[in-house]
């Protein structure tokens, strides 16, 4: 089955045919619950690794001997999608009450050392094949893999999440590593993916409204002020179902490759190289829901009349307050160092 994204409830360009020079594009990964396998791009499936090379581990002092089961952590998943299925309106029977009081308990790993070598959870892989705003990566790389540690504990906050991503050439992997290491408890529940299937299809996109000339960012505001005011001179409700910019014509919601940054939660923040200072592209964002209430004419088409939970939050990533990751690369050169940003 495809996922198609609607069209957009207005003809963005022919309000402002100017925004015809800023149209980008942009790949929906559109993540479903499946059973990918190493071949497949995926989110949470296995990874194409070779079996002689060192899996990514994070080295950074913190404690990584607290946590939850990751096996406990997506039956107490499984748990809630059995209880939705059974009624969306009702509460977990006694015997699940009592189940998920025993999935929720934290373990402790007995001679666990604050810097012993943590493996990092498989989080994606994205083969260019599949993906069409997926450039090449380094010496024409076409498989990118996503990791990251599963605790909250980096950076000078010592709250921040800690990345690894691995660029390689699919050909030239032989024998696969059958069973990654894996951390025996993690620290945040929302680190741990579901295995998914993806079902991309690529997108128009528009820039983020601040970062669009001054002029016409100015008219867009100017638009949606007079159609809120019409709307609550109508005092009919309709205001609130009103198609904006930002959250209808713009920058889709979920998981997807390539396109624009969604600044809405912060100012729009400069993404420089840090190897040579060029102007950083966005290359991943990692959402945690595919749409919410402020985007759901981003549904798509095949999942318009599916409840919002669990079809809107498939992968179980749940990145900072409920928000999206964004990773950037240097166009320059892809095997500079990435950077990425939390909205």
């Amino acid at each position: 089955m495809t996922r198609t994204t609607p069209p957009r409830p207005l003809e963005v360009e022919a309000l402002f045919p100017e925004l015809a020079a800023h149209r980008g594009t942009t790949t929906r990964l559109h993540p479903r619950p499946g059973t990918p396998d190493v071949s497949q791009s995926s989110v949470g499936g296995p990874m194409l690794w070779p079996a002689d090379e060192p899996w990514p581990v994070c080295r950074e002092a913190h404690g990584r001997g607290r946590g939850r089961r990751i096996e406990d952590i997506r039956q107490e998943r499984q748990v809630w999608a059995t209880a939705r299925a059974r009624h969306p309106h009702e509460g977990l029977t006694g015997d699940e009450l009592q189940l998920m009081e025993v999935l929720g308990r934290t373990h402790h790993v007995p001679g666990t050392n604050d810097t012993d070598p943590l493996p990092m959870l498989p989080v994606a892989q994205f083969y260019r094949r599949d993906l069409p705003d997926l450039p090449a990566g380094p010496d024409g790389c076409d498989l990118l893999q996503l990791f990251w540690c599963p605790f909250d504990a980096h950076g000078p906050t010592r709250y921040g999440m800690l990345l690894h991503l691995r660029w390689r050439n699919a050909a030239e992997v032989g024998e696969v590593l059958a069973e990654p290491p894996r951390p025996p408890v993690v620290g945040y529940d929302g680190y741990v993916p579901e295995p998914c299937v993806l079902y991309p299809e690529q997108v128009d996109t528009y820039p983020f409204a601040g970062l669009l000339p001054e002029e016409l960012c100015a008219r867009i505001d100017a638009w949606e002020e007079a159609m809120e005011e019409a709307a609550e001179e109508e005092d009919d409700g309709s205001a609130a179902e009103l198609p904006g910019y930002q959250y209808d014509l713009s920058i889709p919601p979920g998981w997807r490759v390539g396109g624009f940054v969604s600044w809405h939660r912060t100012d729009p923040s400069p993404m420089d190289c840090g190897a040579c200072a060029t102007p950083m592209h966005l290359l991943l964002t990692v959402d945690s829901s595919e749409w919410d209430g402020g985007s759901k004419s981003w549904a798509p088409v095949e999942e318009q009349e599916l409840p919002p939970r669990p079809t809107a939050e498939p992968t179980g990533v749940v990145v900072g307050n409920h928000g999206e990751l964004n990773v950037f690369a240097c166009p320059s050169d892809p095997g500079h160092p990435h950077r990425w940003s939390i909205q």
